[in-house]
Order: C-alpha cells, then structure tokens, then sequence
C-alpha cells in the first residue's frame, strides 16, 4: 500500500512538468514573456523554475503583473512578520503600547493590566508571555474585525494605485516616506533596480523562514535548522 501511494506521488509530481500541447511559436513567447519577467534572477539561471511556468503558462502580462504584486506583499508581510515572531518568542515586549508604567521591554508584567478584551479577560500581559500561535486564539473575533478591516482598506489603496491608475511598477503603491523611489534615475536605475531585487529576494527568504519556523511550533522537531 505504501509503495502504491508512493508511487502515485511520484507520477502526479511528474506530470506536473510535462510539456504541453502549445505551438512552439506561442511556447516561445510565452517563455519570453515569463523569463524577462521582473524577479528572475541567477539563482534559477536567469529562467523562470518548472512550476512557475507551469502556473504562468497561460498568463498574459497583465497576469503575470498580477504575479508579482502578490509575491511583492506577501514577501512584505512575510519579512514583518520574521521580526515580530522573533520578538515573541525572544520574549521582548512593547510596553503594553505606551499604556501604564511598570512594564518594559523585558518584562511583561504591569503595575496596572490593560484588558484586550472585557469579554474573555485576556489582558496585553497575557498575549505578551504568550507563544506566536497561541495569541493568534487569544484575539477576540471583534479585534480579528479590526485586523480584516484594516487590510482591507491597504488592499483597496493598492488596487487603486496599482491598477486603477494604471501605474507600471509591480510593487509601487506610492507610499515612500524614506525616499527610495526618488533617487536619481529613478526607477530605471541600476541603484534601485538592485534594490527592489533585494527586496524580492529577501521576502522569499522570509516566505520560506516563516513556514519552516510555524511548522516547527505547530510540530516541534519538524524544522531542523535554526530558528527563534
């Protein structure tokens, strides 16, 4: 039995990279079109990996475009996240949000608790000395409201930005309070074209870091490298 479904993985795994049934002129440009795509870089041979292309074999460049904003913000979110986990389990803490004095980076404790929710009692000590995956149970629903809402209204901006008014750079929502899209040459120059390399590549990196890091607390032992 085991040998069957293993087999069966092996089969189904391999299909996934069978060629297709294109004309070899659509093969063509389509391959171009995904290859120059903006994020392929050495590590793959400056060539799009199996089963990107296989998701990306009937995207056009509106598609693709779609692609790689989704990539660019989960890698975002992805690489803040790496750092607030870290902070939780390092066990260093705000203090309780500027709130009562009494609590600081090191020590949750307070001279007075602020309750996150009067309806379970949990208070921000509580979610403070909590593990990552245990505060996320620990949220009311009406805070998990407040979560939703105000991601959606990110997505909303940055649809507008993005494709609403037609702007050209996956990524660019126009908020830049540091400055990074205003140097010289602006988005054509090889200064920043490094950069918004960088920083694809960083959200892998942190989109791989944090699968491995929450499988380990879901399962512990699973992720056998370091992590927090």
């Amino acid at each position: 039995m085991m040998k069957t479904a293993l087999l069966s993985l092996f089969v189904a795994s391999a299909s996934a990279f069978a060629p297709t049934n294109q004309s070899p002129r659509t093969s063509v440009a389509q391959n171009a079109l995904i290859d120059e795509a903006f994020g392929i870089s050495i590590e793959t041979g400056n060539k799009c990996p199996p089963l990107g292309r296989w998701i990306l074999e009937d995207a056009n460049e509106t598609g693709i475009k779609w692609w790689q904003n989704a990539e660019l913000k989960n890698g975002r979110v992805a690489m803040v996240a790496t750092i607030g986990y870290m902070i939780q389990k390092w066990g260093i803490h705000m203090p309780l949000y500027l709130g009562p004095s009494g609590s600081n980076a090191f020590h949750a404790e307070s001279t007075k608790d602020w309750l996150l929710s009067s309806t379970t009692g949990v208070t921000f000590s509580d979610i403070a000395k909590a593990d990552p995956l245990d505060t996320i149970a620990m949220v009311p629903a009406a805070g998990w409201v407040q979560v939703l809402f105000a991601a959606g209204l990110f997505e909303l901006a940055g649809w507008k930005r993005q494709w609403s008014d037609e702007n050209p750079i996956p990524g660019n929502y126009g908020y830049d309070p540091l400055g990074f899209t205003k140097r010289e040459g602006g988005w054509d120059s090889a200064e920043l074209t490094k950069l918004r390399m960088m920083e694809i590549k960083n959200g892998r990196v942190a989109m791989m870091a944090m699968a491995g890091w929450l499988s380990n607390e879901s399962i512990p032992g699973s992720f056998p490298v370091w992590h927090p």
